[in-house]
């Protein structure tokens, strides 16, 4: 079954646009032009990613974020012309996937909705408590941290952590390559697989929040440190 989309943006010829495009990619398009009835239309669907822009009429973008993040953990890729950092930081901080920039390319746009569906379905909700180890099954452990790559799950000190499928694959990749050191080009061409067109902030607001949900102090952090002017790599004597 094709993927079904949540577009919600106030432009028609942007809608029109983009749904002509996805369509053609294969897609299922459900268009929403306010942000009052964008909560109503994802509670009466279900949908696999939604196309956001911050500027609605009736609600402010990032509130319907907000409320849907607090509901579920589907890939959210922001569509905006609001393009400064600021606005970057706070869309991606209050749990969208991902962020495009107007004017985009079409091409850029599937490919980017492509892969957010790709890593949310190689994602799964975190077990409601670790699962013991079986024969086969591979566990990774690092300091206090326990990462299950077949179910998708972390936990610290026993107690589940709910990370979005970019922290996961983020958090995997570093503790799977204990001694590596990566630049943010590097991880950002191996977890989205795409070009890396050195947008810095994408980066660092996933590390930042990942960060607040496995380290006791993120400010000083022990898991994955930074190497300035280089990169990240795992903190030293967790392998």
């Amino acid at each position: 079954m094709s993927a079904s989309l949540l577009l919600i943006e106030d432009d028609a010829s942007i809608s029109e646009m983009v749904e002509r495009y996805l369509i053609q990619e294969g897609y299922r398009i459900t268009i929403v032009q306010d942000g009052g009835k964008a909560l109503r239309a994802f509670e009466e669907g279900s949908f696999d990613l939604v196309l956001l822009d911050l500027m609605l009429p009736n609600a402010n973008g990032l509130d319907v974020l907000q409320r849907i993040r607090e509901r579920s953990k589907v890939p959210i890729l922001i569509l905006s012309a609001k393009d400064g950092e600021v606005d970057k930081a706070l869309g991606l901080r209050f749990g969208a996937d991902d962020y495009i920039a107007k004017p985009f390319s079409l091409l850029e746009l599937s490919a980017r909705v492509s892969a957010s569906i790709r890593r949310a379905t190689q994602y799964a909700a975190p077990a409601a408590e670790p699962e013991p180890e079986e024969p086969g099954r591979k566990l990774l452990t690092v300091g206090e941290l326990c990462i299950d790559p077949d179910n998708f799950s972390v936990a610290k000190r026993g107690e589940p952590i709910k990370l979005t499928a970019t922290e996961f694959q983020i958090l995997k990749l570093f503790v799977q390559n204990p001694a590596r050191v990566y630049t943010k080009a590097m991880i950002y061409e191996l977890i989205w697989n795409e070009d890396y067109y050195g947008d810095e902030n994408v980066i660092n607001v996933h590390m930042r929040r990942l960060r607040e949900k496995i380290e006791d102090d993120p400010s000083n952090p022990r898991y994955i440190r930074t190497l300035w002017g280089i990169g990240y790599r795992l903190g030293e004597g967790l392998s």
